[in-house]
């Protein structure tokens, strides 16, 4: 026997725990309800059930989460195992902390402070040796302070070590989301997904910054070692022709508007983290919750900037997120880029979008892939045609006058000049 889980037997057997009981219900329905509905946890079930849900639908398993105490607050999964977990009252309610029902992955994970996997005969009661869990503790990210477990529940195909940093991954990826929903108490938060003005809420003060203001900030939250003065001009100028003076002279009236303390010179960086939401997002993809990074999209990052370092960052993260929809194939986190302002001529995502869709609604999805298709090919082909001869005349047009300035395609139906096609805005 492996010393943790002996170690937990001796627990179990000082706790007067019965090898033949099954774990009490401490919760009823009523209060079941009422109290997960306020529990720290449950802002994070939307990144556990999207990371762990369908592995263990899929799979045959069990998700659970519990409470620092060990009572059980969600229990989902496949339908069978459910069934065969009520005859142990692994369910909703119940607690398993190891007290109460002895060696077990949730139990033991909370008692030792780690994760944890528990496989068949490890467990101290003979009527859960059926079964095998891993779990791993949650913290508040915060504070540290212990508020429950993650536990994944099945049969031995659970024995492997994958099992268990699976669960310890969902568990950090928990634990990120509520670190982005309750920011560190006096973390600066900055906001700048889909608006041109970003938004900095510091000390208790909502700051809406001017474009440029947003623009470093933006630069300096993607770079918190810091970056020189020249690095910051190429960062946020097209134009190569601007002066150091201009920077620090902007510099000078973001740090008057920010306050002493927050931004630092030599090199320019942030005094300390800063909560960006563009950041949040990236930190989704890069744990797989992608419909919680979906989630808290906004929009492209400063759609109206024009700053080099902006643009990078704008177009990295929405590449990001929109391959991660794609190859995701989910038709409703498709349908959501696809109807929003910035996705509406996306054909990449229409197009995954009309293979993803049941049949029966697939009819104004396709109508919509192929009116922007034809766009596309028309405006292929508007870029191959031949320049006419100078001084040449469109048919039905007198022509040009020698050294007069080009006329642009015009809509036949509105005269207003056509912009060229394009699949993403």
């Amino acid at each position: 026997m492996r010393a943790l889980v002996a170690e937990s037997w001796r627990r179990s057997e000082r706790a007067r725990v019965s090898r033949d009981g099954t774990a009490p219900t401490e919760l009823d329905e009523e209060e079941l309800a009422a109290y997960r509905a306020g529990h720290p946890l449950a802002a994070a079930m939307p990144v556990i059930r999207e990371l762990l849900g369908a592995d263990a639908r899929d799979g045959g398993h069990l998700l659970a989460v519990c409470d620092a105490g060990g009572r059980l607050l969600w229990v989902e999964g496949d339908p069978a195992a459910l069934r065969r977990a009520r005859r142990m009252n692994f369910t909703a309610g119940a607690g398993w902390a190891e007290a109460a029902a002895g060696t077990n992955a949730p139990g033991t994970a909370l008692a030792v402070g780690r994760p944890v996997q528990v496989m068949s005969a490890e467990h101290f009661r003979r009527p859960v040796r059926a079964w095998t869990c891993a779990a791993a503790p949650l913290h508040d990210p915060h504070s540290g302070r212990l508020l429950g477990a993650v536990d994944l529940t099945g049969g031995e195909d659970l024995a492997h070590p994958h099992s268990l940093g699976l669960v310890r991954a969902v568990a950090r990826a928990a634990e990120g989301r509520l670190a982005l929903l309750t920011p560190a108490p006096g973390r600066p938060r900055l906001t700048a997904l889909g608006r041109d003005e970003a938004v900095l809420v510091v000390d208790g003060r909502r700051l809406r910054l001017s474009r440029r203001h947003s623009e470093i900030l933006v630069v300096l939250a993607h770079r918190p070692e810091g970056v020189t003065g020249e690095e910051l001009l190429t960062h946020l100028y097209e134009d190569g022709s601007v002066t150091p003076v201009t920077l620090r002279a902007e510099l000078s009236r973001l740090r008057a508007l920010l306050g002493p303390g927050l931004l630092c010179s030599r090199p320019y960086r942030l005094a300390g983290p800063v909560d960006a939401d563009f950041a949040a997002v990236d930190r989704r993809l890069a744990s797989g919750a992608v419909a919680a990074a979906a989630g808290d999209y906004a929009g492209p990052l400063l759609p109206g900037s024009a700053a080099p370092g902006v643009v990078r960052l704008r177009d990295r993260l929405a590449d990001r997120l929109r391959a991660a929809l794609v190859a995701r194939a989910d038709p409703l986190l498709l349908a959501d880029w696809a109807h929003s302002a910035w996705g509406e001529e996306d054909v990449e995502v229409w197009r995954a979008l009309c293979a993803a869709v049941p049949a029966a609604q697939a009819a104004p999805v396709r109508a919509r892939l192929d009116a922007l298709e034809a766009e596309l090919s028309a405006g292929t082909a508007e870029l191959r045609r031949p320049l006419l001869p100078a001084g040449a005349g469109l048919p039905g047009r007198p022509p040009l006058a020698p050294g007069a300035p080009s006329r642009p395609l015009r809509s036949p139906a509105t005269g207003l000049q056509r912009p060229l096609p394009h699949t993403r805005r």
